[in-house]
């Protein structure tokens, strides 16, 4: 029953990061021209693998999340992440990577690893000069990945 429980309670919380990352978004795109694509709003390739860096290196100073990554080819990975979000984007990329439930089953990622690594990926694209709309339209879009991510864990 406690399982159930806390399956919707997950469930719930997803659903309202979903519904506020749409709401930010369409508030963020006020000043946006509605014909940019995502992957130019975000800034192309460039900004994408600046992203990824900043994402990389603030990973690595987080102790609790920088275990998962302890035996990874962090170059391989980079360049697997900078594909994932050119192609999630709408950009020319086409993710090659494994399906994400293959690629963190066994992990034993909890809600609290997700969402730090969310709020590193913000922080990242915050930085790295990406409006409010496009950062929350990104996000809307690998929103669905988390029930694949969590999946096995």
């Amino acid at each position: 029953m406690s399982y159930q429980r806390q399956h919707t309670s997950k469930q719930r919380a997803l659903i309202a990061l979903i519904f506020a990352a749409v709401a930010f978004s369409l508030a963020g795109c006020a000043h946006q021209a509605p014909s940019a694509p995502l992957y130019e709003r975000l800034g192309g390739q460039a900004s994408i693998n600046a992203v990824v860096e900043n994402l990389l290196y603030r990973i690595a100073d987080d102790p609790d999340v920088v275990v998962f990554f302890a035996n990874t080819n962090i170059d391989l990975f980079a360049e697997s992440l900078a594909s994932q979000l050119c192609d999630v984007s709408g950009g020319p990329c086409r993710y090659e990577g494994p399906p994400m439930d293959r690629a963190h089953q066994h992990m034993g990622l909890t809600d609290v690893h997700f969402n730090r690594v969310v709020e590193h990926l913000d922080a990242a694209m915050q930085e790295e000069g990406i409006t409010l709309g496009a950062r929350n339209e990104l996000l809307g879009r690998l929103a669905p990945m988390y029930s694949d991510i969590m999946r096995l864990q």
